[in-house]
């Protein structure tokens, strides 16, 4: 029986590409939630392992966890934004460590970045803000004119989105999991 490789209490763990088993440091901030590994393994099975040549932006970095895997699986361009100064330079330092040209970090607002995002510029949607947050909306609402026709929008969330809240935003499920606490959307345009 094989076991997986845990990662240790602050850390969570790159688990495919070119960084596969790269540790990245989780910060002890209150409410900062890193996607779980298995949650991350699933998502990345779905999108079929290889985003060669993909355009990602991750909404609300955190970690970086699900931008920078999106990077170690051949994304050209992630881009990482946060708000959270202390969460910009980590993740600037673990850019600069990964020499990871394809990564950019912004500190600023995930909603306004994607806003300001080009219409169908973007191959994949990162979406997990704080829980407790009123941004899944306008998140999703930035999201839809910045995605691609045949791109993907990743949402994290504390519940699952109905079909018609889904469809009301010119979105529609493409697969679901429910680990623990987290809802794993992923999504495409109707």
């Amino acid at each position: 029986m094989r076991t997986k490789l845990a990662a240790a209490p602050g850390e969570v763990r790159i688990i495919g590409g070119q960084w596969k088993r790269t540790r990245l440091p989780v910060a002890k901030l209150e409410g900062l939630r890193p996607t779980p590994d298995r949650v991350r393994e699933t998502l990345f099975n779905w999108l079929g392992q290889d985003l060669t040549g993909w355009r990602c932006l991750d909404a609300f970095a955190g970690t970086g966890a699900l931008g920078f895997e999106a990077a170690s699986r051949g994304a050209v361009a992630v881009q990482l934004v946060e708000s959270e100064p202390s969460l910009v330079a980590q993740l600037h330092a673990f850019q600069q460590r990964l020499q990871a040209a394809a990564v950019r970090v912004q500190r600023g607002d995930g909603v306004t970045a994607l806003r300001q995002s080009a219409p169908a510029s973007l191959d994949l949607v990162l979406i997990d803000p704080p829980f407790g947050s009123q941004l899944f909306q306008p998140a999703l609402q930035a999201a839809v004119p910045a995605l691609a026709a045949k791109g993907f929008i990743y949402l994290e969330a504390p519940e699952r989105w109905s079909d018609e809240a889904l469809q009301a935003l010119g979105l529609v499920l493409h697969r679901h999991l429910r680990a623990g606490a987290v809802h794993a959307h992923l999504l495409q345009k109707e």
